[in-house]
């Protein structure tokens, strides 16, 4: 096991960052390697990104200095999604089989969490974005088809998509957890334009579903002071609150995308008009 501390930035820091620094700040390059979990700790809200690729036994998410607590879920709740091969994640001696984009929340106050692969040749890929919780909901593993599915975008802005949500209100109760999947169509390539923001949630993201020699350029930064950063299929994004989150592709992609902060209301933003960008 792996962890990796971040710090908050301000954005007057942010925006005079250089690739190398954007890169180390807020992109996660490395989240699978074979037999590993990887965790990222963020002081943006405290989030916990991680990622597991079992090829042997049963994999054991720990829990590492940072989280302060004797178990890794003592205080927190956990989003769990397989982009992977078939698997499974076992909490307290229940078992729950994940196929690919399959989504499993884990409550408060779970004792054991331990991931697995039906298959090491085709290993299963577990992403996992964890915030700190106030109290205990029951496990809830939600099927790629019955997720909320909302059809978005138009072919003449290159943003045609379906937008999944798994862990929202009325779905699956969570402490302050929201989480979903985006699949954009075949020759759509622009995600969440017109940009928003929402300062009283942290996001992550996590850009997979397209080929190893393609790229998602994702555009962050206040609405005045854009950056962006170049993401491989498998790696991650932190999102401040105080940042843009969007993206175009070289080709059709998903993304995870991921939230926690003062609410739970999907539609809490500030939409930015396209032509404030700078």
């Amino acid at each position: 096991m792996t962890i990796d501390i971040r710090q908050a930035i301000h954005p007057e820091h942010a925006a005079t960052l250089g690739t190398a620094e954007l890169r180390r700040h807020f992109l996660i390059e490395e989240l699978f390697l074979p037999g590993e979990i990887r965790l990222t700790y963020s002081h943006i809200d405290r989030l916990v990104v991680g990622g597991v690729m079992p090829t042997g036994a049963p994999v054991t998410l720990p829990a590492p200095k940072a989280i302060g607590q004797e178990r890794f879920l003592s205080r927190r709740e956990i989003g769990i999604c397989n982009i992977g091969g078939k698997g499974s994640v076992t909490v307290d001696g229940a078992s729950y089989t994940l196929q690919a984009r399959d989504m499993l929340y884990v409550g408060m106050g779970a004792d054991a969490v331990s991931f697995a692969s039906e298959d090491p040749g085709i290993p299963a890929q577990f992403y996992l974005l964890s915030t700190p919780a106030h109290a205990a909901h029951p496990a809830m593993l939600v099927r790629e088809q019955d997720a909320n599915a909302l059809e978005l975008g138009a072919p003449e802005n290159a943003n045609c998509r379906t937008l999944r949500q798994y862990i929202v209100p009325g779905r699956v109760a969570s402490c302050q957890l929201v989480m979903g999947l985006t699949t954009l169509k075949a020759g759509s390539v622009w995600n969440t334009m017109p940009a928003h923001v929402h300062d009283r949630r942290s996001e992550a993201y996590l850009y997979f579903g397209f080929p190893a020699d393609q790229r998602v350029f994702h555009l962050m930064g206040e609405a005045q002071e854009t950056r962006h950063l170049v993401v491989a299929p498998g790696q991650a994004i932190l999102s401040p609150g105080w940042s843009i989150h969007s993206g175009c592709g070289t080709t059709a992609y998903s993304f995870i995308w991921a939230m926690g902060g003062d609410n739970q209301a999907f539609t809490d933003m500030d939409m930015i008009a396209i032509g404030e960008l700078k």
